[in-house]
């Protein structure tokens, strides 16, 4: 390729919230990276619109394991780094209110023990204590992860940008991606709309954008993007540690979650059903009343607090609910890191540096087993419980 730009190691596309962490674990390494995005900076994609809830807490085994190594580096951040990220270890509770919701919960307990997740199922009465505020009528009980917590996206991000710019990564922003150069079957660089650039490996974080970034090397990767809104409420006393999550499915929604903020305010976000598929990100006149209804049917205590906003972010959504990554069979260098179903803040940290060893070639037995639970070529056959 030819071009005023010098050769990379690593081409990511996408700095948002996968792309960044894995350039900063990737130049950490002593590698040459650039980020190249659409946007005029970074986690001006998705990643604005997350609320900040990090959990290990699922069902599926290499969330589990990346959702861990997630709240290791970010609950660790401010002492090895000096960043404030607004880490909190709340917690995260998910709340039964039916003998469906206990019977699925207690059945994953099992396996999230077993990848040291530090859970439990506690009853009606243990769990009031912990989170006093909860609708004691109906509750039967529900799960309580106290090392889960929360951060700021923003923040977050930019502390990984920084650094990751501190360990010499090239950002280009307000670029698109026009091409992915491919020779004799194997990866060469990219051509945006405004220059070329080579290297031998090129990273798909490109979000919502991740199928169509696939396209230009020939390749599909199941991914499509749908519509959740969140909303954010004035700031009052802290009452709330946890994370609620509330799985019963309703008309118009599958779950809803929420948490109380270092500031005060309460955040809360719900998963539409069915499903509103798109890239509209304009914000709908029947979500506040939906969700206002759940959460204080959960909490009744929150019927008095005055939305100061609401807000539309896209989920970058797979058939199973399970991210798709790791290289891909048809072009030599490509490596998929898409579809995060909504999750890409919680599980970019962990898996920007389960890219780091990819790219290295030096992956553990233990990684090993991650990449295949999240290979392209999976059968999509399985739902991930917790999503």
């Amino acid at each position: 390729m030819s071009g005023g730009h010098r050769s990379y190691d690593v081409i990511v596309i996408g700095a948002g919230s996968v792309g960044v962490p894995a350039a900063y674990f990737l130049a950490k390494s002593g590698l040459e990276v650039l980020v190249i995005d659409r946007y005029a900076s970074v986690g001006q994609g998705a990643n604005k619109a997350a609320i900040g809830g990090v959990r290990a807490t699922h069902s599926d085994t290499a969330k589990i394991r990346l959702g861990l190594k997630s709240i290791e580096i970010l609950s660790n951040w401010q002492d090895r780094h000096g960043d404030n990220i607004e880490w909190h270890t709340g917690g995260y509770t998910f709340v039964a209110y039916g003998d469906r919701e206990e019977q699925t919960l207690k059945s994953l307990l099992a396996v999230q023990q077993s990848h040291g997740l530090n859970i439990d199922w506690l009853d009606r009465e243990p769990l009031l204590e912990a989170v006093p505020a909860l609708e004691p009528r109906g509750l039967l009980g529900g799960t309580l992860s106290p090392e889960d917590g929360n951060a700021s996206p923003l923040l977050a991000l930019h502390a990984f940008y920084a650094h990751a710019r501190r360990h010499g990564a090239t950002f280009r922003f307000g670029e698109t991606v026009t091409g992915i150069a491919v020779e004799n079957g194997r990866v060469g660089g990219v051509q945006t709309d405004r220059d070329r650039y080579s290297a031998p490996v090129v990273i798909n974080a490109a979000g919502a954008h991740a199928r169509h970034i696939a396209a230009l090397a020939e390749i599909d990767v199941p991914v499509t993007p749908d519509a959740h809104e969140g909303g954010v409420t004035e700031p009052v006393a802290r009452f709330l540690e946890p994370m609620v999550v509330d799985i019963r499915p309703r008309k118009g929604s599958a779950n809803f979650y929420f948490y109380q903020h270092h500031t005060g305010q309460v955040v809360f976000c719900i998963t539409p059903s069915p499903p509103i598929v798109g890239t509209d990100r304009r914000e709908t006149s029947s979500f506040l009343p939906m969700v206002a209804r759940r959460m204080i049917e959960v909490m009744p205590r929150l019927m008095n607090l005055k939305v100061r906003r609401t807000w539309r972010g896209l989920y970058p959504m797979t058939p199973d609910g399970a991210p798709v990554v790791g290289w891909v069979r048809e072009v030599e260098g490509f490596v998929q890191a898409a579809g995060m179903c909504g999750q890409g803040f919680m599980l970019g940290p962990g898996l920007g540096s389960y890219l780091a060893r990819l790219v290295q070639d030096e992956l553990s037995a233990e990684d090993r087993e991650v990449f295949d639970l999240l290979s392209p070529y999976r059968a999509f056959e399985s739902a991930e419980q917790l999503r």
